[in-house]
């Protein structure tokens, strides 16, 4: 089996390179690559198709920080995406937000969308897991008006957010390939002071969650 871990920069997966450095990138039959896409979305569906039209992975990982909108996750807590949403596709009119679903710019059940969202079918992948299961919102910057974090739980539910992963969603469902995206928790979103983010350990947590996983595929 061929995996590919993507992750917006080399820190976000630096343990997990290193560790699968030692062994080659080879552990018994899985052979293993790491992709760093860049951040934002633009970057990650460049940098993921590209690689995917060279050689298409048996399994996506993408791996990365992200904040959390409300306290049912601690810090530095682990989860995997269950949906995606892109919540910054659209048009502000009298201070209210209209994504590409309510302006009727494409149908919230055309592929690879479902009820306007990038849903991930591979129940089992995400059972392997057994992380929190959360909606996340991708924009391409990190919210901090309350109006907009406000508007951003209100309207979809948004558990977590991230600059990448509706776009890691969207090439993996266009081109069929079973995927995962899971995230650390670095920070609540709207807390400015950087000083009260956690993202070392984050970091940390993120890849020890991802060793074990190795280790389980390949004990």
């Amino acid at each position: 089996m061929n995996v590919l871990i993507v992750a917006a920069t080399e820190t976000e997966i630096k343990p997990v390179s290193e560790y699968l450095s030692k062994n080659n990138f080879c552990l018994n039959d899985t052979h293993f690559e790491i992709l760093i896409s860049g951040v934002g979305s633009i970057a990650t569906v460049y940098m993921l198709t590209k690689k995917i039209n060279m050689k298409a992975p048996d399994l996506l990982i993408q791996a990365g920080i992200a904040g959390c909108f409300n306290n049912l996750y601690k810090l530095c807590e682990v989860v995997a995406i269950n949906g995606e949403i892109m919540a910054d596709s659209g048009a502000e009119e009298s201070s209210y937000f209209k994504d590409i679903f309510d302006l009727g710019l494409i149908k919230e059940n055309d592929p690879p969308f479902n009820t306007s969202m990038l849903i991930n079918p591979h129940k089992h992948l995400l059972r392997d897991f057994g992380l929190p299961l959360v909606i996340g919102v991708t924009v391409n910057e990190i919210t901090t008006r309350k109006e907009r974090i406000d508007l951003l739980q209100d309207k979809y539910g948004a558990e977590t957010e991230s600059m990448e992963g509706a776009a890691f969603h969207y090439v993996c469902l266009m081109e069929n390939i079973p995927f995962i995206q899971l995230r650390a928790i670095s920070n609540s979103i709207g807390e400015r002071d950087k000083m009260k983010w956690k993202m070392r350990q984050a970091i940390d947590n993120l890849n020890m969650e991802l060793i074990k996983w190795i280790n389980n595929q390949n004990g």
